[in-house]
């Protein structure tokens, strides 16, 4: 990576932004933004903070380059390490969830680098960053005082501690544990962490294990001499844990491999823009700071926000406090049927149902409630239990529960009535529970999707943040009545009075949203989106996650242990490579391997020792034709196919039905394209040949065969219609290979008998362009030289001005607007777009690619709504969607006649919406496995 920028002399400082963020939300009251109600306690902490630090790092020993970092989410590659890790940790409060956006956001307006990256903590992002500036020549201050981090202290490397505003150093190390930097993962790893639920060895703490360190020199010694220990009980718990110590230090090590794709150089520091930051402090309704600054700058402060109407809007309706005293249990038949008359009569009902489990395959069903209006809620009890058994586990039937039989009887006319709309949260699993009991339920309006629809990237759409953000209202956390860890219960064990107030505020929550979302959706011009594109989603995704996919789990099996002997044999072969035996998962044996005995030139640390070993480093010197690397690339490659997928994959069988279940989310990514977990089933590689053994174990039963179709090229197609590119259309129009076509633009080469080098980089720039690939990146994804990369990508734009035209278009549009649209007219809103510095980069990116990935979303999902009426009655169904690929299951003798009624449909699923200049071309197999199909 090019850091030309940064060296000696530059120093970074890196600011640990989840703990401003806790800190700033449990320091200050809480506080309410005056025209909507929304949380901005938190936020209003956090932009203090930031503001301080930025007039405070001013003077001789002021930063260079800084960056915020965050933690993108609570699971990350340690979780498949460690099932458990973190496990204890509570969830963050419900008023403080939707000001996690909001204070990425203020950091862009302080024009301060924003990081986070999925899969990844804060700490190792910090890690990464502070090794790499460090092997630069440059210094590092981590401001923060978490622990975990003070492995990273040493020559170059210092911690600030915000709250006491002392430098910690390797000296203040010891002092707390005992040890040099160097050997706080050994310790920590011995004495574990109850805070992150990383086990340890039992019954010992820092001390001793900072004494044990200290005695045998470090982890890997000590636990091969564990037996010489004198202390029985000492010895005897290093001897019984030794894999358990190991797995914990891998927990602990910080991981300076995290996947960074962008330069140092781009965390230069620079003033804010007074206009952008002011209006988010104007915006935010933060008075006193917006003065501060605009003082600062000597700018005149905006306007402040007007206060809100006294009379609400009808997209804000004003509702009253919610009363959950008032809520009704049902408890006989004849309640419930008048409950069932006056919610026919009145025509629409918000409800939700109560289950043992978040597995809507294997969960039971407990109990549902209702609710037809404001502040009239009641919950129907139908599988609760007296003590702490499980009634599915053959524990005592509370009293006052109608049979679940008749309940379901007398509740199923009222769910499948066309006439009564069901309103629900998060639709698609309820629909699921009800179905497995037979009913069908619809028509149903979702208000998780209707948020989605209106807010894509603004906020998540959990009920808990929604009813926070639109109802003012603090929803009962689950917790509270489960409880967590070992001592958790499901909630048929949960008391019925407690078990109605909760359920009942659940339903009374959605009817508030619905209320307050419902007249929105045409004032913002996406009724036909929730209607076409979001809607009808719920009972296509829920029909194909309860079909499932078979499965041969003993082709996995037998491939975990092809890949363990592959693993060993890699292992072997590097150990020879070395001239020794090391750790091929330790970074920093690997790293003197390197860089000190091999000599291997590029990307030494300090005096500390820490190296880099990043993917893209080993790469380089794979590519110059070293066999370690190569190798070590290798074994990461195979180790990471094991753990997530053929290991992994098993254990996801439903014991009832014998297949694999995967789980849609609708309102996921913010263009509408779908993820899927549980597992996740679309991220399995298919361009290489372990990963395409993967896909052989994911089988069609006997007299059936797995059909795939897939798009061909949809992206460029949908580029090539909304940039309104001549060239490109008329290759696509023609059949012409694209990547040919535009080398043959660029370079000036005939299509016959080209370089196949050629093609690729035209292939490699036909691509980049979609995500507006800098020189950079284009450099490094072909390994060329900077310069020559940024010459190609200028000769693109001067073959293909549109695209140019088109960029600078869309980038316009998310400035003034705040969002872009699909050509299906989905609004993907482009926050953070009109910041400065590396983030608004991000944000424009993302604008850029949002209007052609998000068409390429509603495109396929437009052909998943319409496919079952298409494939009526023929012996197959639908059972996956991975990105722009549909897989399906069916009879030997249909598979013809499906291709061709899915091919038709696939292919004018954008008609007659969207009339596109360009032709959608879908490929077609089918096979015994998913990789014959595909």
């Amino acid at each position: 990576m090019n850091d030309e920028g940064f060296g000696k002399g530059s120093h970074l400082h890196l600011i640990d932004g989840s703990a401003f963020i806790f800190r700033a939300y449990h320091a200050l009251p809480p506080l309410t933004r005056k025209s909507d109600g929304l949380p901005i306690g938190a936020v209003a902490g956090f932009s203090n903070m930031l503001w301080k630090y930025i007039e405070d790092a001013r003077g001789a020993d002021a930063p260079t380059h800084a960056a915020v970092i965050f933690d993108h989410s609570s699971k990350t590659f340690r979780n498949e390490i460690y099932a458990d890790y973190k496990a204890n940790r509570p969830e963050p409060p419900d008023e403080l969830k939707p000001q996690f956006p909001l204070t990425r956001e203020a950091t862009r307006a302080f024009n301060v680098a924003c990081i986070e990256i999925a899969d990844f903590e804060a700490d190792d992002i910090i890690a990464t960053l502070a090794c790499q500036a460090r092997a630069l020549g440059g210094r590092v201050t981590i401001i923060s005082s978490d622990k975990d981090l003070m492995q990273l202290v040493g020559d170059g490397v210092e911690m600030l501690d915000p709250i006491k505003n002392q430098r910690i150093g390797r000296d203040e190390v010891f002092a707390k544990f005992g040890v040099y930097p160097e050997r706080v993962v050994d310790v920590q790893a011995l004495a574990g962490d109850s805070v992150d639920n990383v086990p340890g060895a039992p019954g010992i703490g820092i001390k001793t294990a900072a004494q044990l360190i200290g005695e045998y020199g470090d982890l890997d010694t000590l636990l091969a001499r564990a037996g010489e220990i004198k202390q029985p009980k000492r010895r005897e718990t290093l001897l019984n844990h030794a894999d358990q110590i190991r797995v914990s230090r891998r927990l602990v090590q910080l991981d300076c491999q995290t996947p960074i794709d962008f330069a140092l150089a781009t965390l230069e520091v620079t003033d804010p823009d007074p206009a952008t930051l002011m209006e988010f402090l104007n915006r935010m309704e933060f008075r006193t700071l917006t003065n501060r600054v605009a003082e600062r700058f000597k700018a005149p402060p905006p306007e402040p926000v007007a206060p809100p109407p006294e009379t609400a809007s009808p997209a804000a309706p004003e509702f009253p406090p919610v009363n959950c005293a008032d809520y009704v249990t049902i408890r006989d038949a004849a309640t419930l049927a008048q409950w069932i008359a006056a919610i026919t009569q009145k025509g629409a009902v918000a409800i939700d149902t109560e289950t043992t489990s978040l597995d809507e395959m294997q969960a039971d069903l407990v109990g549902i409630s209702l609710c037809p209006d404001v502040g009239l809620a009641a919950y129907v009890p139908l599988a609760h239990v007296e003590g702490a058994a499980d009634l599915f586990g053959g524990g005592q039937r509370a009293e006052g529960q109608i049979p679940m039989d008749q309940a379901l009887a007398m509740l199923k006319p009222m769910l499948e009535n066309p006439a009564v709309l069901k309103i629900v949260h998060n639709a698609k699993y309820d629909w699921k529970i009800l179905a497995r009991h037979g009913i069908r339920m619809d028509p149903v309006d979702d208000t998780m999707l209707m948020s989605y629809a209106l807010n894509a990237a603004l906020h998540n759409h959990g009920m808990d943040e929604l009813a926070d953000t639109y109802v003012g209202h603090r929803c009962q956390p689950i917790k509270e009545l489960l409880g967590t860890g070992k001592n958790a219960i499901t909630f048929a064990q949960v008391p019925i009075d407690a078990a109605t107030r909760y359920a009942a505020e659940d339903a009374e929550i959605t009817w508030r949203l619905w209320q307050h979302f419902r007249p929105q959706l045409p004032a913002a011009q996406v009724t036909t989106v929730y209607e076409t594109l979001e809607k009808p989603m719920i009972e296509v995704l829920a029909g194909m996650e309860m079909a499932g996919i078979q499965i041969d789990a003993d082709h996995l099996r037998r491939m975990s242990g092809a890949f363990a002997q592959k693993m060993a044999a890699l292992e072997d072969e590097a150990h020879q490579l070395a001239g020794g035996k090391f750790n091929l998962g330790s970074p920093k044996q690997l790293g003197e391997i390197l860089f000190g005995q091999m000599g291997l030139a590029g990307t030494k640390a300090g005096k500390s020792g820490a190296l880099s070993t990043s993917a893209d480093v080993l790469e380089d010197m794979a590519a110059e034709g070293h066999e370690l690397p190569a190798r070590i690339l290798d074994w990461r490659a195979i180790s990471k196919l094991k753990s997530t997928y053929t290991d992994a994959l098993p254990t996801y069988v439903n014991p009832d039905t014998g297949r694999v279940h995967t789980s849609y989310s609708i309102a996921g990514a913010s263009t509408g394209r779908l993820a899927s977990t549980d597992p996740n089933l679309q991220n399995i590689p298919v361009r290489t040949e372990e990963g395409r053994r993967i896909r052989e174990a994911f089988v069609a039963p006997e007299g059936k065969r797995l059909v795939s179709l897939d798009y061909s090229q949809i992206e460029l197609r949908i580029l090539a219609h909304i940039a309104d590119i001549p060239a490109l259309k008329q290759a696509f129009s023609d059949g012409i290979d694209i990547h040919a076509m535009t080398a043959s633009q660029m370079f000036g080469v005939p299509v016959e008998g080209m370089d196949p080098m050629i093609r690729r980089q035209a292939k490699a720039i036909n691509f980049g362009v979609i995500y507006g690939i800098s020189g950079f990146g284009l450099a490094r994804n072909l390994r060329i030289p900077r310069a020559e990369a940024q010459a190609f990508i200028d000769t693109y734009f001067q073959r293909f001005p549109e695209i140019r035209a088109y960029m600078d278009r869309t980038t316009r549009e998310a400035k003034t607007y705040g969002y872009v649209r699909t050509l299906f007219n989905r609004r993907i809103h482009t926050p953070g777009i009109s910041s400065s510095g590396p983030a608004a980069a991000g944000a424009r990116r993302a604008a850029i690619n949002a209007p052609i990935q998000g068409t390429a979303a509603d495109i396929i999902r437009r052909a998943m709504i319409r496919m079952p009426a298409a494939i009526e009655g023929l012996p197959a169904r639908m059972l996956l969607q991975v990105h722009d690929e549909l897989v399906f299951e069916a009879d030997e003798d249909a598979v013809a006649p499906l291709i061709a009624a899915a091919r038709e449909v696939m292919a004018n699923a954008a008609a007659p919406a969207v009339d596109l200049s360009v032709p959608l071309v879908v490929d077609a197999g089918s096979g015994a496995t998913w990789a014959e199909a595909h």
